[in-house]
């Protein structure tokens, strides 16, 4: 009976341990896409604060191909298959959305996450 009630105690703390190793595998899914995101965020600040440095949001094609290199590089600080777009806002001079794409490595789906800024200068 002990012997029993033993090996029922171990299958219990074998689900349990299952429960939490599959616990940490969405919390690391999570601090990636937590991480991609905060990437996203600094490279939209880099660029608005060059456009409020220029004191204009039209962007030249080659500033915006280096912008495009830099996200586009997960082997530095980019993020993988980043895209970036520069929008200047219908009936405005002075705004723009930045848009940030990517698709994240550890999403089976690919869905595709995006973060947009709007740039309004005065």
């Amino acid at each position: 009976m002990a012997l029993m009630e033993a090996l029922v105690s171990i299958l219990i703390f074998s689900f349990g341990v299952l429960g939490l190793i599959g616990l940490e595998a969405s919390a690391v899914n999570f601090s990636v896409d937590a991480e991609d995101r905060n990437r996203a965020a600094l490279f939209a600040s880099e660029i608005a604060s060059s456009m409020w440095l220029n004191g204009s949001v039209t962007v030249q094609s080659a500033q915006l191909a280096t912008w495009q290199a830099s996200v586009a590089d997960p082997t530095t600080t980019g993020l993988p298959n980043g895209t970036v777009t520069v929008t200047p806002t219908a009936g405005t001079t002075n705004s723009a959305d930045i848009s940030i794409t990517w698709v994240p490595q550890t999403d089976k789906t690919a869905t595709t996450r995006q973060l947009t800024t709007r740039v309004i200068l005065p």
